[in-house]
């Protein structure tokens, strides 16, 4: 007899978690979420941090909420997410004290709805900003916005919150393949990343900094092949299309707020609440025991907001699996995606030396610095983080929120989030780990100093740098640390992403929601969404609005 009942379990309160659980009990149902750690969010979570009276975002921070289904179906800023949007967007400073800054062609124009216009003016600005390298470049932007705003960003919204459809049945990119004036062509889908930063740019300016877009957008490097979808999502990231947007209080803010959505519609979270086996009775999942010995029933599904590796190797009963099933479960890679990444309290922001010429740029939401050097970006940066655990040259990424968000300092002073590339887990023990967790921050600040002088020691007010380490002890999923819950490169990405079962696995009534699937790793890339309509289609639910 079990001790407790729901129509739908929900294993994990993670983002996706957390998104599912409010559209489930929109439909009639009641619902209830188990998680392990102490508090809900996974990768939405906001704490302390780097220093008394300082608040950071522990994992994701770049996030675009507002334009998620969500945010208007539960009205979301009603619950206290609220964003702000600056002009700026997408800035890259290099070491011979050139810069380039992006502007909003795509504003936000009602913080309240996340209504958009677009700007001629932003886009000139963008324009002039390119044609200090490249006229040519400057031209192919304008092209590239044009084809973006006709073709690229329909087809976007579509593939993103739609369920992927079967081999065979083109998708919203696939169907560009056959349209002239899409500028897409089926052989793109088998590029890598180099390839499309030289095929769209001349300069070695914009090719570098969309190598560096993929990395921010999929964790994957130059030989990677990104597909059609991480392609007009690195492009669009590097030409600043859309407004840059920063939630007040921390990406935690989503999670508050979509929590409090779920609860006024009856959803029940537990935390500490680790679940230790999913109960299948004649091929139907029919419940949950957690590793107390509680025993929960599942009236009618049990979705994981969990990956491969917790769901098929340590939830399920073993004898479940084939051995065709056990063989295409270790062909999912985790070997991309591992980043430093932390938050530095300081006393006064970065002073750029090449805000002398480029002002904007000590005020940009992503601010990129790096050197000038293509081929090492192209050909050796990724040795170097692999072997050594971090390059010789960092491309490193900044994020000075504390701008327009003082809410999360202390009064008067500020903080900034810092990122670069690092190696799989398994490549260093836990003791290097600390150790080169230490030389990290030093070699960044050291480098970072040759962009903004003021970027010294006494400047500093505490540090936190999160590694891979960390982030599998508090994500299991997030296997050597891996930010995106495995590779997002070639067949791990676009509709095969979640093999081998998809949002409904090979057991009856079992779905997933998680970054594993279909959408990947990122806070509003609507895996959960996705699953949620089928969900809809297989128990005749109502319709997300």
């Amino acid at each position: 007899m079990a001790d407790k009942s729901y129509d739908a379990i929900i294993i994990g309160g993670g983002h996706h978690g957390t998104i599912i659980a409010p559209y489930l009990a929109k439909a009639g149902l009641s619902v209830g979420v188990f998680e392990r750690l102490d508090h809900l969010g996974g990768g939405a979570v906001t704490q302390e941090g780097p220093a008394p009276g300082f608040n950071m975002n522990f994992c994701a921070h770049f996030t675009r909420f507002f334009g998620h289904p969500a945010y208007k179906e539960f009205n979301l800023r009603a619950e206290g997410l609220e964003y702000m949007f600056p002009e700026t967007n997408e800035c890259m400073l290099f070491d011979d004290g050139s810069s380039y800054a992006s502007y909003a062609a795509w504003r936000v124009v009602n913080p309240e709805t996340g209504e958009v216009e677009f700007s001629e003016t932003n886009m000139n600005k963008t324009y002039d900003q390119i044609a200090q390298f490249s006229k040519k470049d400057a031209e192919t932007y304008l092209r590239l916005t044009e084809m973006y705003k006709e073709k690229w960003r329909p087809a976007f919204k579509k593939y993103r919150y739609s369920p992927p459809t079967p081999w065979g049945t083109p998708d919203a990119y696939e169907e560009m393949f056959s349209d002239p004036k899409s500028g897409i062509e089926p052989s793109m889908q088998f590029w890598n990343c180099k390839q499309f930063a030289r095929y769209f740019f001349e300069s070695d300016e914009l090719r570098i900094l969309t190598n560096r877009g993929f990395l921010t957008s999929a964790g994957i490097f130059p030989d990677d092949l990104p597909g059609i979808g991480m392609m007009i999502a690195a492009i669009h990231l590097v030409l600043g299309w859309e407004s840059a947007a920063i939630a007040k209080g921390g990406t935690g803010a989503i999670t508050k707020a979509l929590v409090s959505a779920g609860k006024k519609l009856g959803v029940e979270y537990f935390v500490n609440s680790e679940v230790n086996q999913i109960m299948v009775e004649n091929g139907k999942a029919t419940g949950i025991r957690l590793t107390d010995g509680t025993e929960i029933a599942a009236k009618q599904m049990v979705i994981g907001d969990i990956g491969n590796a917790q769901m098929f190797d340590r939830m399920l009963n073993p004898d479940l699996k084939t051995d065709q099933l056990q063989r295409k479960l270790e062909t999912n890679l985790y070997d991309r995606g591992h980043v430093w990444w932390g938050t530095v309290a300081m006393h006064e922001l970065p002073d750029y030396k090449a805000a002398k010429n480029n002002p904007v740029v000590n005020a940009c939401p992503r601010t990129y610095w790096g050197p000038k050097d293509l081929a090492y970006i192209e050909d050796k940066y990724m040795h170097e983080v692999i072997l050594l655990g971090m390059a010789s040259k960092f491309f490193g990424l900044t994020a000075p929120d504390s701008i327009w968000d003082p809410s999360r300092v202390v009064e008067g002073k500020h903080s900034v989030l810092i990122e670069d590339y690092t190696s799989p887990m398994h490549f260093f023990s836990r003791k290097d780990w600390r150790q080169l967790s230490e030389e990290f921050f030093t070699e960044y600040l050291k480098q970072w100093g040759k962009y903004a002088p003021n970027m010294k020691k006494s400047n500093i007010i505490g540090y936190r740098v999160t590694n891979p380490v960390d982030l599998q002890d508090t994500h299991l999923d997030m296997k050597n640390g891996s930010w995106c819950c495995g590779s997002m490169a070639g067949s791990q990405s676009g509709r095969f992403r979640g093999e081998p079962g998809g949002f409904r696995t090979f057991i009856n009534n079992l779905y997933m929601c998680s970054s594993a699937m279909f959408g990947g790793g990122g806070i509003a890339r609507g895996a959960s969404y996705n699953c949620y309509k089928v969900i809809a289609e297989d128990f005749g639910l109502r319709k997300p609005e």
